[in-house]
């Protein structure tokens, strides 16, 4: 046996509302009505009642009642609404892009034609080719370290300021992000944690300013700044005979304070899996 129906509270509320209608109603009646006329009007109805009514002479055909007519109440059906176009989703194929800002470069050091990997020739010493005589680097700062990277090895540089890099999902710590160009879309590397893992902070990230793309390859390194290109002579430079560690440590240049880097060790690492080692701490 179940029990009585719990009165919610809105049900309470709606019930003490029409009690509220009906006693106006009855006072409004016995206001409008005295007890004698209504007395009266009662005596003189139960005299009607006590009254035979007189019967007709002529008994006429009961006229037709009318048919009520019978009125189906149709349901309203309200229409759906209509999604807004803008709330729809597109298949992919049909959904415009948003547009790309392209970043056109500040400097082309060497002609992009070329979609061939810079690989440098060693001589018989073990330098590079290009080292036999003298050459033209490029100076550039990252976090605080002078680097030296040839020309021959180098693209474009492009401005990071007033431009947000792409990031991708799934990508190593070194990994910035994507930077349209115009020669497609360029992966951006964080230089600072490949030259400098031991004291890498992740302030370093802050105030990059420039990528330098590197001829043949689709990455470019994010630099800091931009200082000058210099010419050095290749008995300015003390070169590394050993490159288990820091491999893409050609050597150091002492009169200019700064480190020559490999441009073809370093990629060397990035296509060879040595980047994964390198994220771990295991590639110095």
């Amino acid at each position: 046996m179940t029990g009585p129906a719990t009165t919610t509270r809105p049900q309470l509320a709606l019930q003490s509302y029409l009690d509220s209608l009906l006693q106006d109603a009855s006072l409004e009646l016995a206001s409008s009505v005295s007890l004698d006329e209504f007395e009266a009007a009662v005596r003189e109805e139960q005299q009607r009642d006590a009254t035979p009514a007189p019967q007709p002479l002529l008994t006429l055909a009961p006229e037709p009642q009318p048919v009520a007519e019978t009125v189906i109440e149709t349901p309203t059906v309200q229409p759906e609404p209509l999604a807004p176009v803008a709330l729809l989703e597109l298949p992919e194929a049909l959904a415009p892009e948003p547009p790309v800002s392209i970043v056109e470069p500040i400097v082309d050091l060497n002609s992009p034609s070329s979609s061939a990997p810079f690989v440098p020739t060693l001589a018989e010493d073990g330098r590079p080719q290009w080292a036999q005589e003298p050459f033209e680097c490029l100076l550039f700062d990252v976090a605080g370290l002078t680097l030296a990277v040839p020309l021959v090895c180098l693209g474009s540089i492009y401005p990071l300021e007033g431009h947000d890099l792409t990031p991708l999902f799934g990508q190593p710590d070194w990994f910035l992000g994507i930077l349209p160009c115009q020669a497609g879309n360029l992966k951006v590397l964080d230089t600072a944690r490949w030259v400098m893992p031991d004291r890498y902070r992740d302030d370093f990230r802050q105030g990059l300013q420039f990528v330098i793309s590197v001829q043949g390859y689709e990455w470019g390194l994010a630099v800091h700044q931009v200082s000058r290109s210099i010419r050095l002579e290749p008995n300015e430079v003390k070169w590394r005979s050993q490159r288990s560690q820091r491999p893409w440590l050609a050597g150091t240049v002492i009169e200019h304070m700064c480190a020559l880097l490999d441009v073809s060790a370093l990629a060397e690492l990035i296509t060879s899996g040595g980047a994964k080692r390198l994220a771990d701490g295991h590639v110095h």
